[in-house]
């Protein structure tokens, strides 16, 4: 009993910010000096991020037990629950009406440029050629290439509603369209044809069995579903807090208001990055695909559906076109994905164009 209340110290540390936050609101969040705001960001950043290195920890170790494709859907699905609560926390407080737009967008991005191109070049300069499952990744691609342009380039040409808006029921047909594709992605990822994302060196066996990690976590698996639970659960209400000190901060700093999408997708989508890292690293190209284009698919086929949802209960009127060059750097991105998983083998040369894409986009969020 004590190593495992060792190795889960950041149960008494989240769910200790958590009950500081709910008792103390209005004292840790009056605004204050520069350097307590920025301490404060820094607790709160901190606690999150331990909080989901944990949740990501326990989701693999759950991996283990379910095998693939279940345990990277487990993970995906695991670490959007906390993007989705830092965003809609953030939409109802009335206080960012872009952070949703900006932070969608971030993590397609990140995701798809920043993490899936670093697995590709490092995982290529380490073992030169890689092999990926050609139809698994088409899959991924077939949902997040349509999805991502209708809920963010869309917007920019209606004509429903003034500015890069979508009307209600426009909103409503998408996001109901959406959770539909969505669902039956996820019904061909766990029947028949999870043989799709699964690593071509593995044999077509049953999901239960296939791709496990030899070495086996400690405890079953129903304490560590009860430990995710129980860290997701103060986790997403600090987002809230988190969300309004990022705004706060960034504000003070005079930093272009993208940033806070950035920060965002960089704090929910950095324990998933270790994993996809080190799964390429390893030779496992199509798990680190399976997590970096897993987590763009759960943020469209998810987030973007419960912003939607939200927008039209409100009356629409939320911000969801992006600019000119951010439509065209995504569209970019999503012309080079096409050829870079268009083939059955990647290599160092494809990663590193992904690479520069990222820091693009980096670089137009201070110079647009």
């Amino acid at each position: 009993m004590l190593p495992l209340l060792r190795r889960e110290l950041h149960l008494a540390a989240t769910w200790g910010a958590a009950l500081l936050a709910y008792f103390a609101h209005d004292a840790i969040l009056a605004p204050a000096g520069a350097a307590i705001e920025w301490a404060r960001f820094a607790a709160f950043f901190a606690i999150i991020l331990w909080g989901a290195f944990a949740v990501v920890r326990h989701a693999e170790a759950l991996a283990h037990h379910l095998g693939e494709p279940y345990g990277t859907l487990v993970l995906t699905l695991a670490v959007t629950v906390i993007e989705v609560a830092f965003i809609v926390t953030a939409m109802l407080g009335g206080r960012e009406p872009e952070l949703a737009r900006d932070t969608v967008f971030a993590i397609v991005m990140i995701t798809v440029n920043g993490i899936a191109g670093l697995c590709l070049l490092l995982g290529g300069l380490r073992h030169g050629e890689q092999e990926q499952n050609l139809q698994g990744t088409r899959s991924y691609l077939a949902v997040i290439v349509p999805v991502s342009v209708l809920a963010l380039v869309l917007p920019n040409f209606t004509t429903s509603t003034p500015g890069p808006t979508l009307s209600v029921f426009q909103s409503w047909i998408l996001a109901v369209g959406i959770l539909a594709l969505y669902a039956i992605f996820l019904a061909i990822q766990t029947s028949r044809l999870h043989r799709y994302f699964l690593d071509l060196h593995d044999a077509p066996a049953p999901p239960a069995a296939s791709h496990r990690i030899h070495e086996q976590p400690p405890g079953p698996p129903l304490v560590h579903a009860a430990i995710l639970i129980l860290t997701l659960l103060p986790v997403i209400y600090l987002t809230e807090s988190l969300a309004q000190l990022t705004g706060r901060g960034l504000r003070t700093l005079g930093a272009p208001a993208a940033l806070a999408g950035v920060v965002i997708a960089s704090l929910v989508l950095a324990p998933e990055a270790m994993g996809a890292l080190r799964a390429a690293m390893k030779n496992e190209l199509q798990r680190a695909i399976n997590v970096s284009l897993g987590s763009a698919l759960a943020t469209v086929g998810l987030t973007i559906p419960t912003v939607l949802v939200i927008a039209a209960l409100s009356g629409g009127g939320v911000p969801l076109g992006l600019a000119a060059e951010e439509m065209l750097l995504l569209l970019l991105t999503f012309l080079v994905a096409v050829f870079t998983f268009g083939g059955a083998r990647t290599n160092a040369l494809v990663g590193s164009v992904h690479v520069l894409l990222f820091a693009v986009f980096i670089a137009l969020i201070f110079d647009p």
